[in-house]
């Protein structure tokens, strides 16, 4: 009891310090929504996994992430049969502090090389009580996204689709310094992030930097979210790419360095010169702050305008087919767009920061709405991308509150590759 009450004074006075988190409400948000809280299982060992998330490190190998409250061999076991486990791979651990929390042990395992479009079933740290599965994507086309933020009716709703992959633009936990959040978040998504792989970028509630108190930012997003930075080389893990089937996909970091002389800006380069669009005719990138937004909140942060500023010529000159984004926690599509203007070579840029939070909706647009804003709606929602094949991908939009899944925004892309006239 005395620990606790000291950790809610340190948390009381560095929240005092709000302003440099990065939680910054430009706007009157209608009333909060409450707080998510999953607790561990009363009867789990300290042992046991909890946690369990999986994320793609390369086309044929999944890393394997959980955390226990005590020592455990960081081992996964592996095969294509329930409780027959061909394979095993021993990974690292570790664990991190902050203020008065001290974390579990945290654990990463690489395993591979896996086969497409197949299902392995596997347990960690050697705990018999808990098998898991999940399903490796497809090497070819086509391939399915699950693009979202979240609340537990958003992952109740995504729980019902057939998806490859989960795509997220930020704001993971909105832990927001309180770290015991960080494990709530955790253990609620993970009968879904042991099953597919979800691909993360950070938001703006990840930063948890306090000025003299913790000067580090992202410690806890980094320790345990570890996305493929390093094979995709990057630096950082706040910014790296991938290729899943037929699809580019590039994670880039709002709430880092980004301008010209940055290292993300010339990784950023050096990444889009790589790309075989012969291998991946498809491009994706994803940041938290969007670039193009007609709702009210969020406007005008350095985030979002200056990185365009920077980098927008750059995801143009490319031809990148899609930029999604989250951070304002309502939906709009764009047409395609480049300079502030329609443009039939330009992205499309898809605001999904409506899967559902705490602080509720942004529901005030600019009145007139701009043209190039096609569809928006300030209605909590998800929504899934099928790549059909190298021209052709089907967006759909699904709103939360439909008692059934019923898509609410659906349109075919073009890719820009099969264009003509938009050839890079």
């Amino acid at each position: 009891m005395a620990v606790m009450k000291r950790q809610v004074l340190v948390l009381a006075v560095a929240m005092a310090f709000a302003g440099f988190i990065g939680c910054v409400v430009s706007y009157d948000r209608p009333p909060a929504g409450h707080q998510i809280s999953t607790p561990q299982p009363k009867d789990l060992p300290s042992t046991s996994p909890q946690q369990v998330h999986i994320s793609a490190v390369a086309p044929d190998k999944m890393r394997i992430s959980w955390i226990t409250e005590s020592f455990a061999p960081a081992l996964v076991e592996y095969g294509t049969s329930p409780n027959n486990y061909t394979n095993s791979v021993t990974g690292t651990s570790s664990s991190y502090s902050f203020l008065l929390y001290i974390s579990g042990q945290i654990n990463d395992v690489v395993i591979g090389p896996l086969n497409p479009n197949s299902v392995y079933y596997y347990r960690c740290s050697s705990d018999s009580s808990r098998e898991f599965s999940f399903k490796t994507p497809p090497a070819q086309l086509p391939i399915t996204f699950a693009v979202v933020d979240w609340t537990q009716s958003t992952l109740q709703h995504i729980g019902q689709s057939n998806y490859d992959m989960l795509l997220l633009p930020g704001d993971l936990s909105y832990a927001d310094l309180f770290q015991r959040r960080w494990d709530s978040f955790g253990r609620l998504v993970e009968p879904l992030a042991s099953q597919r792989p979800w691909m993360v970028t950070q938001g703006n509630h990840e930063i948890e930097k306090i000025p003299l108190v913790h000067k580090t930012p992202f410690t806890a997003y980094n320790a345990r979210w570890c996305m493929p930075f390093e094979e995709s080389g990057s630096t950082s893990n706040l910014y790296y790419s991938f290729d899943a089937a037929g699809v580019h996909v590039i994670m880039l970091g709002s709430y880092t360095d980004f301008g010209p002389n940055s290292d993300q800006f010339k990784w950023l380069q050096a990444d889009l010169g790589k790309i075989d669009r012969g291998k991946t005719p498809w491009i994706f990138a994803i940041v938290h702050a969007p670039w193009y937004n007609t709702n009210t909140a969020h406007q005008g942060e350095p985030e979002a305008d200056l990185m365009k500023q920077y980098m927008e010529e750059l995801l143009y000159k490319a031809r990148v087919d899609i930029v999604f984004a989250g951070h304002v926690h309502a939906y709009e599509r764009f047409t395609r767009v480049y300079d502030g203007k329609a443009d039939n070579c330009g992205p499309i840029y898809i605001t999904i920061g409506d899967g559902g939070n705490r602080e509720g909706l942004a529901n005030m647009y600019m009145d007139p709405k701009p043209e190039i804003s096609v569809f928006r709606e300030a209605s909590f929602g998800h929504a899934q991308l099928e790549v059909v094949n190298a021209s052709h991908a089907v967006w759909m939009w699904h709103r939360n509150d439909d008692k059934f899944s019923v898509a609410s925004d659906t349109v075919w892309f073009t890719s820009l590759l099969s264009d003509p006239a938009c050839k890079p």
